[in-house]
């Protein structure tokens, strides 16, 4: 018997939600609705345990569709997911006071942001190192192809943000597993550039609907679509994809130049990537399921498939899992993204205090300043409950603690 929970109106397609003993807000479900209202919805919609409102679509969401793409569903944090690797290393050859081990991956991994200041924006790179400027030319052809026919892309921040974590909920974390083993963890997108591209073309969708008077029949405007086959929806695959890489690379370069901070550090030979994951969860792909190719976006759901590993993390502070997809075809082969909020960042600013962070994050080395209080984990759902509520789409390999916490 499945462990899901069904939404229907009689002009929706099904939603179908996996989120049995975890709250979610009647903002959240109306606007879940609202989406199923559209005609090219494959099937259902299947929601995620860490389900809240987002922009235009919810997230925490997975959209199957055929012949259109909605590019505000996958967002502008394009690509956006987790990279996961495990050290030879283990909790007792970590150094008894982790500051400076904290204090060298926010030197060698660039992070934060000073908004409309692109030039000295603090979160880039001012001159890429060498690694930065390698990995950029796998990315090379694509870009150049990209901007040939969209030259507007070429101020966005790319080269100078390739290998850098960004602001808001991203992360760097070094973790403890339950060998005491020991794992680092990261999670970030396609930072400027990704950004440029979804507003872009969410923009552009928009536009396109107005043209064709299509606007008036959509439940919300950010639902605004391209049709497969025309000259934009190819436009948008191609940068959208591309975006994807370079959120995949920008994960990479970050965990390269974080395990070179440890080097630093830490006396102790180690070896890496004894287990190495790497997975978007804010993306868009042609994917098979119930016999026909469809689009897949996954807004905050990360690929689930029987045998694949992913990353689901926790707030900060919170414990975090690596998980192995259990391939269920009802959710699309999907799972969670992470805990999910259950307050906005300004609710969470107003609501708790710096003495309330400190007390939930005494266990672990971080920042524990009034600029973070909108990730205190007071401002997440349980994660213990959204594992409850998805058993039958994921089983649990490993469970993380952190004890090293770095944000941007």
């Amino acid at each position: 018997m499945h462990k899901y929970e069904v939404l229907k109106e009689d002009k929706t397609r099904p939603v179908k939600m996996w989120t049995k003993g975890v709250p979610v807000e009647d903002v959240a479900k109306a606007q879940l609705l609202q989406t199923a209202e559209l005609p090219f919805i494959f099937k259902h919609i299947a929601v995620m345990p860490d389900v809240h409102l987002g922009r235009g679509s919810t997230v925490g969401s997975v959209i199957p569709s055929t012949g259109a793409v909605i590019p505000a569903a996958v967002g502008v944090d394009i690509g956006c997911g987790m990279m996961a690797v495990q050290l030879s290393l283990t909790a007792q050859d970590l150094p008894e006071d982790l500051m400076p081990l904290r204090q060298a991956i926010e030197k060698a991994v660039p992070h934060g942001s000073t908004p409309g200041n692109k030039k000295y924006d603090k979160g880039s790179w001012h001159n890429p190192p060498p690694i930065v400027q390698a990995y950029w030319q796998q990315l090379l052809p694509g870009f150049e192809k990209l901007t040939s026919k969209y030259p507007r892309f070429l101020k966005a921040n790319s080269l100078h943000h390739l290998g850098t974590l960004g602001s808001g909920n991203h992360f760097i974390e070094v973790c403890l597993d339950e060998t005491d083993q020991v794992w680092i963890m990261l999670h970030s997108g396609s930072r400027g550039i990704g950004h440029a591209i979804g507003k872009y073309f969410s923009e552009l969708a928009q536009k396109e609907m107005k043209k064709y008077f299509i606007d008036t029949y959509l439940p919300n405007n950010d639902l605004a679509y391209f049709a497969e086959g025309t000259e934009y929806c190819r436009d948008y695959l191609q940068a959208v994809h591309w975006a994807q890489d370079f959120a995949r690379v920008n994960r990479e370069v970050m965990m390269h130049n974080t395990i070179a901070a440890l080097r630093q550090v830490i006396d102790v030979p180690f070896t890496t990537h004894l287990q190495t994951i790497n997975c978007h969860h804010n993306y868009v792909q042609k994917e098979q399921h119930f016999g026909k190719n469809v689009f897949v976006t996954r807004k905050g759901a990360v690929s689930a498939r029987e045998g694949e590993l992913g990353i689901i993390p926790g707030s900060m502070g919170a414990k975090s899992y690596i998980v192995r997809g259990l391939g269920n075809e009802e959710s699309f082969h999907s799972c969670s993204h992470g805990a999910g909020r259950v307050m906005s960042r300004a609710e969470a600013k107003r609501r708790f205090t710096v003495a309330d962070q400190m007390q939930a994050t005494a266990h672990v080395e971080c920042r524990k300043d009034a600029e973070v209080i909108d990730e205190i984990p007071l401002a997440y759902k349980d994660i213990d409950a959204v594992m409850q509520a998805q058993q039958e789409l994921v089983e649990i390999r490993h469970q993380l603690r952190q004890v090293i916490c770095v944000k941007g």
